[in-house]
């Protein structure tokens, strides 16, 4: 059964097709991590939300624990977890990103 923090994690990551767990906000990156990956997504252009764990020491646990990933940021893309930049960037290299991108938000490749 999963804990009222599991649920609240799983609600978040249903209701944005990019999301990332970081440290900070977008107005306030509060680690170069974060704003990097931020950057990262800026590129092309679509949605995002950031939700700031810093503060909140049980959702870092319990994402931790959800996704064997002990560093910030997370990301998730269409309900699946990408890790960071450090895995975003190789399949940005390779041609995989973009189109995974498109897929999500409904536009022809």
């Amino acid at each position: 059964m999963a804990t009222p923090i599991e649920e609240e994690i799983q609600r978040e990551i249903k209701a944005h097709k990019i999301l990332i767990y970081g440290k900070g906000t977008k107005t306030m990156p509060m680690c170069g991590f974060t704003r990097e990956t931020m950057q990262f997504f800026d590129k092309y252009g679509y949605p995002y939300e950031i939700i700031d764990v810093l503060p909140n020491p049980a959702k870092r646990e319990a994402l931790t624990k959800m996704t064997n990933w002990p560093t910030l940021p997370k990301v998730f893309i269409n309900g699946t977890f990408y890790g960071d930049t450090d895995i975003l960037e190789p399949m940005e290299k390779k041609g995989e990103l973009e189109p995974l991108l498109k897929k999500v938000f409904g536009q022809a490749g």
